[in-house]
Parts: C-alpha cells; structure tokens; sequence
C-alpha cells in the first residue's frame, strides 16, 4: 500500500491507473478509522479496481478549536487497518498542502441543504466539508466516492453539490454501522466516559421509538418529533439539539411517508454525536 503526501504524486497515480482503464474507488475520512469506515472501503474494494482512501483532519469544518485538538489522530493505526481491508493507497496531506499557507480563500457553500439541522447549529460546518471535498474529487478526478450514510445531511451536501457543479464523480453510500446495542459507530465514541456512553444510547432508542410509532401507523411528523424527544429528554449527560422528521432535501415535513428521514443530535457530555434513520429501518 503505498502513501501518497502531495496532490501532484497522488493525481499522477490515479491517473495511472485510469489509462490502465481500472476503475478508481475513493473513501475521504479524516482518519480515526472505526467499522464503519472500514465497511466504507470493504464497498469500494468489491465494486472498484483500485481503492484509494484521504486521511486529512480538517480544520475549515471545526467550528471550536477544541473539537479540532481533541480529534483523535491514529494515524500508524489507520494505515494498519485500511491495509487489513485492502485498501491500495492513502492520500494523508499536511495542511499546508491542501491550503498553501493555511489559508483558503475559495470556499463552497450549499445553499438550504447545508443550513439546517447540523449547518444551523455549526455555523459555517458544511462550507468547511463542501470546500475540502470538492477539493478531494477534483484532485481525485473520475471515481466512485463512498460516504456513510450515519452523516446524512454530509450525504446530501456532497450529492447536491457534485450535481450542481457537474464533477465527474460517482457518490455512493455506504449504509450506518452500529454497535451491538445500537449505537452508531462515530470517531467521536471514544470520548464518551462509560456513563456517557449509556446515555448516548438515547439518540438510538429516539429513532426506534419513532420507527415504531410509523410501524403503528401513525404519520404525523409532530408525534413523531415528541416520541422521538421523549426517549432523549432528562437522561443523564444528554443535551438534545433536536430531532425532527425531514424530506429528502431536508425539509421537515408534516407527514411521515418511507421517504422520510428521521434525524436527531445532541451533546452528551461535551462530545456531540448525530443519528438518522428510515422510518422503515430495522435498528
């Protein structure tokens, strides 16, 4: 597996392989690799000719400079595990590589999509991932990108922009990976003390409740908002930040059909972890 730390050695590479007529799978992640990004690459390997995953910690998407120093930065492990899953290349830039001295005046914002939900409580978050994801495809160049599905306001972003901007990529997705009680998989897991960690299962039991009050037939988007805050509301170390049921273009809606997404955050403790589901989803 070979390491790749300038955009010129990574796009000749790429290139490489394209006039070699393979098929280019790539997975941007900003490192502290869990199962689910793992999941992500195990995609890619089965669907392209060669995998190549970014590992990049950036700093446009933090809007605390505490969230970016506690970010977890495993990096010797990472490579370990994405050659565990066959991974063919990592593309692991310095800051100043990608913004040449730290500074990046263009930037890319998604309009409605990115304001809402996590975009109104993280002023400026999805700039920051538009911004160094339209970067990564276009030194990627024609691919298949995978993303999870656990982001899925991140998910539609990238989709909406990629077809705004006509870049010649390929979005798939990667479906959500959950611990054995439900949790889902994030990087920010590993801040959690084990009384956080129980309590996070909140975000889980509040999108349950919620699919099975739509498996009961009930279709008004307000009950199921109030289903959905009464599972994450007075537990311990839980501060809900919302949970609403959206449309595919991240509108809440009034009724709740299969189309619908049910997405809820909150801080527990000081870490902030987010979920969503189908409301035909088996958790």
């Amino acid at each position: 597996m070979q390491i790749y730390e300038t955009i010129d050695s990574v796009r000749k590479a790429l290139d490489h392989e394209r006039e070699r007529g393979r098929v280019i799978g790539f997975v941007p992640t900003m490192g502290a690799l869990h199962d689910g990004h793992l999941s992500l690459m195990e995609k890619a390997r089965s669907e392209c000719d060669f995998v190549l995953i970014s590992i990049f910690v950036n700093p446009l998407q933090f809007n605390r400079p505490s969230d970016l120093t506690l970010y977890p930065k495993p990096f010797e492990a990472d490579v370990n595990k994405a050659q565990g899953v066959g991974v063919d290349g990592v593309f692991a830039p310095a800051v100043d590589e990608m913004y040449p001295g730290g500074v990046m005046y263009t930037k890319v914002s998604v309009a409605e999509i990115g304001e809402s939900l996590e975009g109104a409580q993280r002023l400026g978050h999805f700039d920051g991932v538009a911004t160094v994801v339209a970067k990564l495809l276009g030194i990627s160049g024609p691919c298949r990108a995978y993303f999870g599905e656990k982001d899925w306001q991140q998910l539609a972003v990238v989709r909406r922009m990629v077809a705004d901007l006509s870049i010649p990529v390929e979005i798939i997705a990667g479906a959500t990976v959950r611990e054995p009680d439900g949790l889902a998989l994030s990087s920010r897991n590993v801040r959690l003390d084990p009384e956080q960690r129980a309590s996070a299962l909140a975000l889980r039991n509040a999108l349950a409740a919620g699919i099975s009050a739509f498996r009961d037939g009930v279709t008004d988007a307000e009950l199921l908002h109030q289903r959905m805050i009464h599972q994450m509301e007075g537990r311990p170390h839980v501060e809900v930040q919302y949970a609403e049921v959206v449309g595919p273009d991240l509108i809440p809606v009034s009724t709740v059909d299969e189309q619908s997404r049910l997405v809820v955050a909150a801080n527990v403790g000081d870490t902030r972890l987010i979920d969503n589901a189908s409301p035909v989803d088996q958790l």
